[in-house]
């Protein structure tokens, strides 16, 4: 009898959970698909018919195709530089630790989790337009720093559960360093580079305060920046918000659900291990 009501409280707590998250989503689905007229009459009801001009003006006014291409060289080109120097500087310190510079260089790593961006804001900004750097460039850097933390954080842990013998035996049969990383190490992390490609995608794409502050040139505005504009501007038609606002949403939703099994996998493996 405990165990079923346990049950209950459980199932209950997530229903309640999903409705908190699946109404927005309605709503957004629903609207970006209504004329203004029927929005007006009811924000809840299903449209009439569906109306997709919507995300065809919205993508004229938010000039979708070219945030599209910024949002996308800035998340690919972060990603990689993440994952690159990520998966190396883990595999220096991981296998070096018992020396203080690498168990200091790890800490480092490890304390910049604990400092926001919004902490370091100001400085940020006059350095970068100090030498220039206030366009997508300066951004991708900034991406790439803030995200090796938490590549080095996790990789690291990972490394560890990896057995010295086998860089031994790949070293013994005459491969170099270099090789014996990217071609026998390297996929062994995979798990783990899925998971961190994912959560990082998922954080440079929908992120809106730093390319607010670094992007001067409207010219290299990401997709979350066009959304802010478009919203002041057109502020009052909420059908076309809310379409602009599922053709940022759809390109991530879409990388999560292919890759969304790795995300816990790859975590737990890594702290496990």
């Amino acid at each position: 009898m405990e165990n079923r009501k346990q049950k209950y409280g459980v199932y209950t707590f997530i229903i309640i959970g999903a409705l908190f998250i699946l109404f927005p989503l309605y709503l957004t689905v629903v609207t970006s698909l209504k004329t203004p007229n029927e929005t007006a009459e009811s924000l809840l009801s299903l449209p009439s018919s569906l109306n997709f001009s919507n995300f065809l003006q919205a993508a004229e006014m938010s000039n979708y195709v070219g945030a599209f291409f910024n949002s996308f060289l800035i998340t690919t080109i972060s990603v990689v530089v993440i994952i690159a120097i990520g998966s190396i500087a883990s595999f220096a310190i991981a296998r070096n630790q018992d020396q203080v510079f690498y168990r200091v260089m790890y800490y480092f790593f490890v304390s910049g989790l604990f400092i926001p961006f919004q902490v370091m804001m100001l400085p940020l900004v006059q350095q970068l337009s100090s030498i220039g750097m206030m366009n997508k460039w300066g951004l991708i850097l900034l991406y790439a720093t803030y995200g090796l933390f938490q590549s080095v954080f996790l990789y690291v842990s990972y490394f560890r559960s990896i057995p010295r013998e086998i860089e031994d035996a790949a070293l013994i049969d005459g491969c170099g360093v270099f090789r014996m990383f990217w071609y026998i190490l390297f996929p062994m992390l995979k798990p783990m580079t899925v998971t961190l490609i994912v959560l990082n995608i998922i954080w440079i794409w929908n992120d809106f305060l730093m390319p607010l502050v670094i992007l001067s040139d409207s010219s290299d505005w990401t997709l979350p920046l066009m959304q802010y504009v478009f919203e002041s501007q057109y502020a009052a038609n909420y059908n076309l918000a809310f379409a602009s606002y599922l053709m940022v949403l759809a390109p991530v939703i879409v990388v999560y659900l292919f890759l969304q099994k790795h995300i816990i996998g790859g975590v737990s493996d890594g702290a496990v291990k």
